[in-house]
């Protein structure tokens, strides 16, 4: 790590005499391949191949590994890459990790470039150097041909503890050193052989390191399998035409969104100031969040300059590893919508070129070293939600009713003498969708950036010191438009050990935005034994609270806001959503309802 205390440069591109950064790192000095041409059946075939193999990669991470939120949320990433981190396929999990592993491939380059040998595996989480924040390990297998470097097997997951000030998630850190080990681009195998003091060292500074172990393990198999099945795609099809068709499908992805792009009219278009609750620490002094989107041509630059200054606790967001991923999925997402388009478009590096961002040094979407940064996501789901209300107007059709933006994350933990290690459960609360042209929003999902998947309440049971006493939609009416809001959930937790409980979320000071007169979203709260005598609310972002035995937290995420004026909602959605639970019953002289 950088231990010089002057603000780090980022390793990210930018563009000759301009302040734009992008994902992708460009094109080469030197081409190390011959380019042949192929015959759209033998590309479809090597396309679908290396689809496949990012997707078998994923299933391998995830099957294998030991903790919750990798093995049941599934909040990893996994795909091939060139040499200098150019995407020829990624597994389409967590949104979050997709575009990330380009980072975490310049991050390793910028020590180890022209060192690498086969049976090499790098170890990386360096938020300063391409990583999303330092809880998602990166590991990283060089692939050669015929004794040349020529491409990564890589996969990057997030682990349930990474040391630091507080079990699972740290907050309130007054450093990135505070927030956990730091490891930047460590061998952890040199040519097959590992290094069994600094797998010793990693686990040792951990607490589950159990857990830890087993996600690491399967990760590092997760990238073989990608090795073999590149090795085997070249023997089969032969390395020029492998090279050749992967760069045909990244340059088909460019031009679709580029496309894309160019069918949305030019301008500049801001969205609403946003605001997160707080840092985490300042309570009641809200974080600001500016966002414009400027289109040109078959271009598009999301602006975040306005933004907060970067703050003294953990919810800044690493610029290469968070913040560009997060864009170029907003973008993606609102243009190449397959509901929309009517056919898949390949996720390569070709997403990333038409897609630029504009945002200074020293603000929360381009911390200076050394801020902590490893509880991002509050600031980073608001991106999406925010380019979305920012083309509201142009892509009516595209777009949704605020959405709950929020992924209130919490970790729960305890030590257990039985064992000699901490238990850590790291839970994401679903959210909630906003309405969108011809459809109400989707209820009790994770959203936008997050996407994990929920995790049984008999997984947690089975395996931890946690009982649920509620899991379900909240019970307040949807946001109403002539397409209803999504309901955010509800549950409830008993503890039946002493717990430490952290939480990196936010309940939305500003809640999710009606669009073309649909109502406002609700905001989410935390709350301790609801209820009784003893109920208080806690705040949306906080670490290393410790609480008995029995003590009871109840979790609401917001709602996400309605599109469309009401009164225009069909009369048979009306009624439905009375019988459903979703509105609240109007009583009136010719009501013939019954209640549900």
């Amino acid at each position: 790590m950088n231990k010089n205390p002057v603000p780090a440069v980022p390793t990210v591109p930018t563009l000759p005499g301009t302040d734009l950064y992008c994902t992708s790192p460009g094109g080469y000095t030197e081409r190390y391949w011959n380019p042949v041409d192929l015959d759209p059946i033998t590309l479809s075939v090597i396309g679908g191949a290396l689809d496949a193999t990012a997707k078998e990669m994923a299933q391998v991470l995830y099957r294998m590994s030991y903790s919750t939120l990798i093995r049941e949320s599934e909040d990893l990433g996994a795909g091939l890459f060139d040499v200098v981190g150019r995407e020829f396929c990624e597994s389409d999990s967590t949104p979050m990790h997709i575009g990330s592993l380009p980072g975490y491939i310049r991050g390793i380059n910028r020590k180890l470039e022209g060192t690498y040998r086969p049976g090499d595996v790098i170890l990386h989480n360096d938020p300063y150097h391409g990583a999303a924040h330092s809880p998602d390990y990166g590991v990283l297998i060089p692939i050669f041909h015929e004794g040349r470097h020529v491409a990564f097997a890589a996969a990057t997951g997030h682990l349930s503890d990474v040391g630091g000030a507080s079990p699972g998630l740290s907050v309130d850190a007054i450093d990135v050193f505070a927030e956990g080990k730091i490891l930047d681009a460590v061998r952890l195998e040199r040519a097959g052989v590992r290094n069994e003091d600094l797998w010793e060292h990693v686990l040792g500074n951990v607490r589950a390191p159990s857990q830890n172990a087993g996600d690491i393990e399967a990760m590092i198999s997760c990238c073989r399998l990608g090795v073999r099945r590149w090795e085997e795609l070249v023997g089969r099809y032969g390395f020029d035409t492998v090279m050749s068709a992967a760069e045909a499908w990244m340059d088909h992805s460019e031009s679709k969104l580029r496309a894309a792009i160019s069918r949305v009219p030019d301008g500049v278009y801001r969205a609403p100031e946003g605001f997160l609750d707080d840092d985490g620490k300042n309570r009641g002094v809200p974080v600001r969040i500016a966002t414009t989107v400027e289109v040109a041509g078959d271009e598009i630059i999301v602006d975040l300059t306005g933004s907060n200054a970067a703050v003294d606790t953990a919810i800044n967001a690493p610029l290469e590893g968070s913040v560009l991923p997060t864009v170029n999925f907003a973008v993606r997402t609102l243009l190449l919508d397959e509901a929309i388009t009517g056919e898949p478009v390949p996720q390569n590096d070709g997403i990333f070129r038409a897609v630029k961002v504009r945002v200074p040094v020293g603000t929360i979407y381009n911390p200076s070293f050394p801020h902590a940064c490893s509880s991002r996501f509050p600031v980073i789901n608001r991106i999406p939600d925010q380019v979305n209300l920012a083309l509201a107007e142009v892509l009516p059709d595209n777009v949704t009713g605020g959405n709950s933006a929020s992924l209130q994350a919490l970790s729960y933990s305890g030590y257990d003498p039985a064992t000699g290690e901490y238990w850590i459960y790291v839970e994401v609360a679903e959210g909630s969708y906003g309405g969108r042209s011809g459809k109400d929003g989707l209820d009790s999902v994770d959203n936008l950036m997050s996407n994990t998947r929920n995790t049984p309440i008999e997984e947690v049971e089975l395996r931890l010191p946690m009982r649920s006493h509620g899991y379900g939609l909240r019970s307040e009416p949807a946001a109403r438009g002539q397409w209803r809001g999504g309901l955010g959930t509800r549950r409830v937790w008993q503890f039946l050990a002493p717990v430490i409980v952290s939480a990196s979320g936010d309940f939305r000071t500003d809640p999710p935005r009606g669009i073309f007169g649909g109502e406002d979203g609700r905001r989410g709260r935390i709350l301790l034994d609801a209820g009784t005598a003893a109920e208080r609310e806690l705040n949306s972002k906080f670490a290393g609270l410790s609480l008995a035995a029995n003590t009871v937290l109840t979790i609401e995420v917001p709602n996400g806001a309605g599109y469309g004026d009401p009164a225009l909602r069909s009369e048979t959605a009306c009624h439905n959503d009375v019988f459903d639970g979703f509105a609240a019953r109007e009583p009136a002289p010719t009501d013939v309802l019954r209640t549900p």
